[in-house]
């Protein structure tokens, strides 16, 4: 301890101090310097601090009161220490953006961690988690980035479909069994990685490919044996990476061809292609029977044949989208009915239109 507090008087000074009003805000960085335990300085005043970088210490907790304390922090990074748990009060820290405690022994997190609902990036990567709590997606309306991988994570928060902001959501090395059923309700969400969690993963959800801003997904070394339907709609996905599966549908070969050829398989597949009794009414006739709203430039890039653009003729346009005119619109079936793989043949002979 005592050469912890020569480090910290001797040190060049390190923190940027800033000037607002008549308070100075500061940051400190306290990296490395093998603290076991918060410093007690008289300049370490904790209310001031905005930016707080104890990574690469000793610390094996942080006290309750002292996070309590930091009510004007923005950033936390205590990766590479010793933690086993985090204070409840982390909660307290309402104006903070991002949080690193990577490299820790953290086995959970408290649940007060919904109430930091500044925070854009939380990454707790290479720890010992083995549930995230189900109240983070209640109040982290602002996450942008959710970084869990190198954990042990057999499932995500039920409450994960309520982070409407989230970018990029990178779970590989767990033991994931699943995915939330609702991701595709994430309209930002464009980077899934789930890679690497071997043979307990073995299916995706039927929804994943309806996620509107999905361009990257890895689910490379898992034991997945078949691509849901829905990845036919993802038109802006650029990058699959697949390889370490034991894929049956589409074989690996289509899925080494590119997005395009995935896509291409896909679409086949919904429209019975190789199938005895194959007709004009494929996957587009179904998501005309539950009033799916149909995508104009998803469509185009699907390369459709005579029958598909006869059947979407049907179709009018409102605010850039396609959707069929149906003569109850407000009362719309989940585009999940379509691309169940429990889904039931359409009830009714042909749609109703105005």
């Amino acid at each position: 301890m005592q050469k912890s507090m020569m480090m910290m008087e001797g040190r060049k000074k390190r923190g940027i101090r800033k000037e607002n009003g008549n308070k100075i805000w500061k940051e400190e960085d306290l990296s490395g310097m093998e603290l076991a335990s918060l410093p007690n300085h008289p300049s370490f005043n904790l209310a001031c601090i905005t930016k707080l970088d104890l990574s690469c210490n000793n610390l094996e907790s942080l006290p309750e009161s002292a996070a309590a304390r930091l009510v004007n922090l923005v950033e936390l990074d205590i990766h590479s220490n010793q933690l086993k748990r985090l204070p409840n009060s982390i909660g307290c820290l309402s104006k903070l953006k991002r949080l690193d405690a990577s490299g820790n022994s953290l086995d959970s997190l408290p649940n007060t961690i919904q109430n930091c609902r500044s925070l854009e990036e939380l990454l707790i990567n290479f720890n010992q988690l083995t549930q995230l709590p189900d109240s983070l997606g209640l109040g982290l309306s602002n996450l942008r980035l959710l970084s869990v991988h190198s954990n042990k994570l057999t499932f995500l928060p039920s409450t994960a479909h309520k982070l409407s902001s989230l970018r990029t959501l990178d779970a590989h090395l767990n033991s994931l069994l699943t995915l939330p059923k609702d991701l595709h309700l994430l309209p930002y969400l464009h980077s899934i990685d789930v890679s690497q969690n071997f043979q307990n993963l073995n299916s995706l959800p039927d929804s994943i490919g309806l996620l509107p801003s999905l361009t990257h997904l890895n689910i490379s070394y898992n034991c997945i044996t078949t691509l849901p339907d829905s990845l036919a709609c993802a038109a802006g996905l650029r990058s699959l990476k697949a390889e370490g599966n034991p894929l049956v549908s589409p074989a690996m070969e289509v899925v080494e061809s590119g997005v395009d050829g995935v896509r291409e398989y896909l679409i086949g597949r919904m429209n019975g292609v190789g199938m005895k009794g194959k007709g004009k009414r494929g996957w587009i006739w179904r998501m005309a029977r539950c009033g799916m709203v149909v995508d104009v430039g998803r469509m185009r890039e699907m390369k459709k044949d005579d029958d598909m653009f006869e059947m979407v003729s049907e179709y009018h346009s409102v605010d850039g989208v396609w959707s069929p005119r149906r003569k109850y619109m407000e009362v719309l079936s989940s585009p999940l009915r379509i691309f169940s793989r429990h889904r039931s043949a359409p009830a009714s002979p042909s749609p109703t239109w105005k």
